[in-house]
Parts: structure tokens; C-alpha cells; sequence
């Protein structure tokens, strides 16, 4: 069954859609998330470095079959540009970090894996992608958006306030960030 998550503008940058990614999207987006941690680890960072050894914490297969994973490309392109996961219940990982002490755990939905294709770097598609999940898509029922990054990563943790993302605090090594969804 697939997640709630519902496409309500395909408005991202320019000529580039959004789509939810189906299951032969799977392998391409999965090299796309691969490349990235190559590329991160080149730039000596360790965000992602399980990707490296063949470690999916988010489990790529299972989260397209749950429909949770989006997919940015130029219409007409087999070139991705970009992904997120928009996932509709939260993780053992989201347990973990997040907790449940404010009873909001679920409801918000959780980005993981924001990816951009290093070959649109640079052109704002990354912050594209964070605003569509904000005002593109419909999360019924839903009052956040909640994403975490590690927090060594100071490129990262002045990218999400530039978007709107509110710090929340930092948990085992990882800053949190949420932001609220417009009542619909």
C-alpha cells in the first residue's frame, strides 16, 4: 500500500518534475544515492559512508514499494536529478532520534536522503526539492516536516535554516530540524 503523500504540483525548477518513484526506478536511484556517498567521501565526509560497504539503513526497495520515495528529472530525461525519501511512518531511526516526548512523532512525515545529482550542483535544485515537499505535495493528516543530518556537516546545518527548516536540537551526533505544514 502506498503512503499518503499526494503530488499536488509538479512545480520544481524549471523544467524539472517531480515523480514517485516506482520499483524499475529502483537500481538508477540507488546508483544516484551511491555516487552521492562516493562523492561525499571524496570530499572526506563519513555521511553515508555505509552506502560504501553495501549498507542500506533506508532499504531503497522497500521504501519505493511503500511509495516513499520522489524522484526529480527534466520531463522526457532518464537522467535523475534528484530524490528524497518522504516517509509517511516514522523509523526505528526516527524513533531513536526524535523520540516521542512532545507526542508528535506521528505526525510528521520524514525526509531522508535528499540527493542531488552533482550534475545540477549548484543550479538551487536541492532547496527546489525541499521547497516542493512543503508546498507540492499533500500529506493528509500530517503537521510536520522533519529531517535530521549529521552534525559535522556545516554545509548542511546552514542549508536547512536557509529553507525554512527550524533547528530543534542536536541528538546523538545528528541535528534535528522540523518545519511546520500549512493547514490545507
Amino acid at each position: 500500500m502506498l503512503n499518503a503523500v499526494q503530488i499536488v504540483h509538479t512545480d520544481v525548477l524549471g523544467p524539472i518534475k517531480p515523480f514517485r518513484a516506482e520499483v524499475a526506478d529502483t537500481d538508477s536511484l540507488s546508483q544516484l544515492m551511491l555516487d552521492t556517498a562516493r562523492w561525499l567521501n571524496s570530499r572526506g565526509s563519513s555521511q553515508w559512508e555505509g552506502l560504501l560497504s553495501g549498507q542500506d539503513s533506508h532499504n531503497m526497495t522497500e521504501a519505493v514499494k511503500r511509495g516513499d520515495v520522489f524522484a526529480f528529472r527534466e520531463e522526457g530525461k532518464s537522467e535523475w536529478a534528484g530524490m528524497m525519501i518522504l516517509q509517511w511512518n516514522p523509523s526505528a531511526w526516527d524513533h531513536r532520534l526524535w523520540g516521542n516526548e512532545d507526542g508528535l512523532l506521528e505526525e510528521a512525515v520524514y525526509i531522508h536522503r535528499v540527493v542531488v545529482n552533482r550534475a545540477y550542483a549548484g543550479t538551487g535544485l536541492g532547496s527546489a526539492m525541499l521547497k516542493w515537499a512543503e508546498t507540492g505535495a499533500s500529506y493528509p493528516g500530517k503537521k510536520w516536516l522533519r529531517l535530521d543530518c549529521i552534525a559535522s556537516n556545516e554545509a548542511l546545518n546552514r542549508f536547512y535554516p536557509a529553507c525554512g527548516y527550524r533547528f530543534v536540537r542536536e541528538a546523538d551526533g545528528f541535528h534535528l530540524y522540523d518545519l511546520p505544514l500549512s493547514a490545507s
